[in-house]
């Protein structure tokens, strides 16, 4: 039994190309074997930002032989009434490599057939396998693909190297005017441009050797361990995020975490526009105290080791205030006008081509919100908040907050209701109505947000299939399937 490694060096692929296509490499190889009748006793894919590496272990010299009946034309067309074998039968045989006396004949649902008796030799697996590879390679999805010099091929990023080796032994092919060998690269700055591999056995712990931790279930671990251990270092608490440290995993390869501060008085703004800038925009993890306060500090990951950390520390704080800067400046000038005032920029602000302006929109949303109301026979009180909210739900598309950080809409909608002096549960039904975000999402929990929720998700629906764009497998642009 043999062990085989492939390794695709590339420049850096976005982290979230990484999960989809390493999945992708271990569903493709396993499917790619089993039709070559090739065991196996593991597959495992791994990468970090600039590689791609897959690790078959437990591969036969060669696939199993086979011994498979193929069915041909039926008794009547093979032979004639004097039993002689037609064109039909010999060419039968013929394509099948045997000789025409060799066919077989067999009944099928009450009719009579012919067939061969195929016997096919396994192939030999250091032969297959630089053809399996580049079948994989050539099969991969990513989002946005990318061409570079004058080629037609795609991927995810230029292809600068590639390793193929079957135990220690090179198994040559060439993909993208890359000639696969055994020579891999380091770390970006902490390793060698040149690391000669053994083959698949020590292939994590060599890699290691050049500072890349090439197993992303490893390396997240690690991290994570890392950034717990900070926190606790500080008397804090860092809250697991497993979208976050998946994401950061995929853009290190080798974890150093530290921990950086900004000014406190920005924790006088909502903790949303502190969190959102840092995590979405930063890939920070924001610390808490142990009651749940949120504190003025930060834990994140470095792609490297332990030196120079206080020079990264500054670099990322420095950063890091310019971003909160101007969300304090984005808080400060929205609230100098109450949320109602944006309502008539909103005409100016598309929807859809063929559907009109949000301000439209809003227009509908209020009818079918009042509508709704009716028809389910609310309260007074739930209808008055639900018709108040419709109104509002989108004003603050335009505020300078959600204008630079997208992800905030609904949330400084509720805020910036609150600021200008509307009823609490108003508020609550603009940040609801945009619920459930998606797949496992609370959905509200208010009458009067679940009012305007249904109303602004049957106007999207209504209007988007009435105007011919219905969601397919791969483009739902106004998430109609969530």
């Amino acid at each position: 039994m043999a062990d085989y490694l492939l390794e695709v060096g590339t420049e850096e692929i976005p982290a979230k190309f990484m999960a989809g296509a390493l999945r992708q490499m271990e569903e493709a190889a396993a499917k790619a074997l089993h039709e070559r009748h090739i065991g196996c006793s593991s597959i495992k894919a791994m990468g970090t930002p600039r590689r791609l590496a897959l690790i078959v272990k437990g591969l036969p010299e060669k696939g199993e032989d086979l011994s498979e009946e193929v069915r041909g034309p039926s008794k009547k067309a093979a032979y004639d009434a004097a039993g002689n074998p037609t064109k039909a039968a010999q060419g039968f045989a013929k394509g099948q490599g045997i000789d025409v006396a060799d066919l077989l004949i067999k009944e099928v649902g009450g009719s009579d057939y012919v067939f061969a008796l195929r016997h096919v030799k396994g192939q030999d697996t250091a032969a297959i396998l630089p053809e399996i590879m580049i079948d994989i390679l050539q099969g991969l999805y990513f989002p946005k693909p990318m061409r570079w010099g004058d080629l037609e091929f795609r991927f995810a990023r230029p292809i600068r190297w590639i390793v193929s080796m079957l135990e220690d032994k090179v198994l040559p092919f060439e993909l993208a005017g890359v000639q696969a060998g055994n020579t891999s690269r380091g770390h970006r700055f902490l390793g060698s441009d040149q690391v000669v591999l053994t083959g698949a056995a020590h292939y994590e712990a060599e890699m290691e050797t050049q500072f890349v931790m090439a197993d992303p279930a490893k390396r997240q671990t690690e991290a994570w361990k890392q950034i717990q251990a900070v926190a606790k270092a500080n008397q804090a608490v860092v809250e697991p995020d497993e979208e976050l440290i998946e994401e950061v995993t995929y853009l290190i390869e080798w974890p150093t975490a530290l921990m950086g501060q900004f000014k406190e008085t920005y924790l006088e703004i909502p903790e949303e526009v502190v969190i959102t800038p840092m995590r979405e925009h930063q890939r920070y993890f924001p610390v808490r105290d142990q009651n749940g306060k949120l504190l003025n500090r930060f834990v994140t990951v470095r792609n490297g080791g332990s030196h120079c950390l206080d020079v990264v520390q500054a670099g990322n704080e420095k950063v890091l205030a310019a971003r909160l800067a101007d969300a304090r400046f984005f808080w400060d000038e929205d609230r100098k006008q109450p949320l109602e005032a944006g309502l008539p920029r909103l005409d100016k602000v598309v929807f859809q081509e063929k559907l009109g302006t949000i301000g439209e929109k809003v227009t509908r949303i209020e009818g079918l919100t009042g509508y709704l109301a009716e028809v389910l026979g609310v309260t007074e009180a739930v209808k008055a908040d639900a018709l108040r909210a419709a109104r509002l739900a989108k004003a603050d598309l335009v505020t300078n907050m959600v204008c630079e950080f997208t992800e905030l809409q609904g949330i400084m909608g509720r805020y910036y209701a609150l600021e200008s002096g509307e009823k609490q549960s108003v508020a609550q039904a603009i940040l609801e109505h945009y619920q459930p975000r998606f797949a496992g999402d609370a959905v509200a929990a208010s009458q009067a947000g679940a009012l305007v929720a249904v109303a602004d998700k049957l106007d999207s629906i209504a209007g988007i299939f009435a105007i011919g764009i219905e969601p397919t497998g791969s483009q739902d642009p106004y998430a109609l399937r969530r």
